[in-house]
């Protein structure tokens, strides 16, 4: 597995401003995370979601392609930080 979160720089109080994805093998999002300006987080997985967050169809560009967009700050992270968001994401959903 792979984990990315990627800075999503925009003003639009709409849209999530972190991303986070769990990729397998193939690039495909596994797991994902959508947190906006306020804290608040949505997720997606293979068994559930919340809000309008989906997991992607097919693999994600490769982080280099991602970071070619000025929009966008990609970085790989380790499982650990993306596990934290995970279980973090849960108190921040339902309070």
């Amino acid at each position: 597995m792979k984990y990315i979160r990627v800075k999503w720089n925009h003003m639009n109080p709409d849209e999530p401003v972190w991303l986070f994805s769990e990729l397998d093998a193939d690039g495909r999002e596994v797991r994902k995370i959508e947190c906006f300006k306020n804290g608040f987080c949505d997720f997606a997985s293979p068994n559930d979601s919340s809000g309008a967050t989906k997991l992607h169809t097919g693999p994600l560009p490769d982080i280099s392609k991602i970071a070619g967009d000025p929009e966008f700050e990609p970085s790989e992270i380790s499982q650990e930080e993306f596990e934290d968001v995970w279980v973090k994401r849960k108190y921040k959903s339902t309070e």
